[in-house]
């Protein structure tokens, strides 16, 4: 295992058999990146920091949704369309 940086840490994919119970220590104060032959192939971080990062992208995605809607909102040319016609379109009514 190699930090870094402050939150970060390297462990190599065949490295991390040997070293799990180190790696899961790591993993409460870093995020631990995992690699394969040098490369880069994906990051443990613990649950709690994911759940976070989780609940601020779908806050995100929400406000981007929500602004998006409000500009078609102003479009002058917009054309309503009822959720029963909407499923009837798609087979699902």
């Amino acid at each position: 295992m190699l930090t870094v940086k402050e939150n970060a840490t390297i462990v190599g994919v065949a490295e991390i058999r040997k070293v799990m119970k180190e790696v899961l220590e790591e993993m409460k104060t870093n995020r631990v990146i995992l690699t394969k032959r040098n490369k880069p192939v994906g990051v443990l971080i613990d649950y709690q920091e994911f759940r976070q990062m989780e609940e601020l992208l779908e806050a995100l995605e929400d406000h981007v949704y929500g602004r998006e809607v409000l500009e078609r909102a102003k479009r002058k040319d917009r054309k309503w369309v009822t959720l029963k016609e909407a499923e009837k379109k798609l087979g699902l009514g």
